[in-house]
């Protein structure tokens, strides 16, 4: 997928250059309270947290988890996208921000415009989103694209509830 522009923002693919930026994303605490420890801690790891996840998902479905850049100066915020999981019958949109860039819109800029790219560009009828139960400002970021609340759910590979969200293509 090529990059995607929005007022402030880049949505771009994630090459392996962006290792020791997800070293720095995947270890903000609030990475680990509210997503989990993915045990990445050195560029080698991001490396091969990317080249296994985002980049291997991009070539199966055509869409993944992708950086967020502002467009002002290309400086990396956060990351967003679409997953396809085994878990859920519907492709779900994460997103996660550094704490300096939280605050600002930028979570609910870039999860809109990959919910339009998810029902403009890739045909989905729906889109889902898990969320922890105490992540309040995740539940306001997926309130205001549109999407509602559903219901509780374990997901076979979490320890604990989630909240899922929806929005159907014909809202």
């Amino acid at each position: 997928m090529n990059a995607t522009h929005t007022r402030r923002l880049v949505l771009r693919p994630f090459t392996l250059d962006d290792a020791s930026f997800i070293v720095e994303l995947l270890n903000d605490p609030d990475w680990h309270r509210f997503i989990g420890d993915r045990g990445v801690r050195s560029e080698d790891d991001a490396r091969a947290y990317l080249r296994d996840g985002p980049l291997a998902h991009a070539a199966r479905h055509g869409f993944a988890l992708g950086a967020v850049t502002l467009r002002e100066n290309d400086a990396p915020i956060g990351m967003c996208g679409l997953i396809r999981r085994d878990t859920l019958p519907d492709v779900d949109i994460g997103y996660a921000l550094l704490g300096a860039h939280r605050g600002r819109g930028y979570a609910r800029e870039a999860a809109a415009a990959w919910l339009a790219l998810g029902f403009e560009r890739f045909g989905l009828s729906r889109i889902v989103a898990i969320t922890k139960p105490d992540n309040a400002a995740s539940a306001r970021v997926l309130e205001s694209i549109g999407m509602h609340f559903e219901r509780r759910l374990r997901l076979p590979d979490h320890t604990e509830d989630s909240l899922l969200y929806a929005v159907d293509a014909h809202r």
